[in-house]
């Protein structure tokens, strides 16, 4: 018998920091632009089994490609800039299930 997932989409946004001042999606961010999709998603009423569910993560190996996030179960990664980014792949990505080709690394 086939398992479903918990949820529809799971995201992940990396916030880790790094100590030594290397480059990371902490200090680009991460943990802003995670906070601010989770109360987005919550507005929405997107939130929930059977719906998202938002994430952090510590580091996850990309940071030169970063900041970044990952979406499952597709395994969509994606960099971002600002909250218009982020809004981009809530709409198009979240909501409809198109992937966001210009933010995908």
């Amino acid at each position: 018998m086939a398992e479903t997932s918990h949820y529809k989409y799971h995201v992940f946004f990396c916030t880790n920091q790094r100590e030594d001042g290397a480059k990371c999606c902490g200090a680009s961010g991460g943990q802003e632009m995670r906070d601010y999709l989770k109360k987005k998603v919550k507005q929405l009423d997107l939130n929930g089994p059977g719906k998202c569910r938002i994430n952090s993560a510590g580091c996850m190996d990309r940071c030169d490609e970063g900041p970044l996030l990952v979406v499952y179960p597709e395994g969509t990664w994606y960099t971002y800039v600002d909250k218009d980014d982020i809004d981009e792949i809530l709409h198009e990505h979240l909501e409809n299930g198109r992937i966001v080709e210009r933010l995908k690394i």
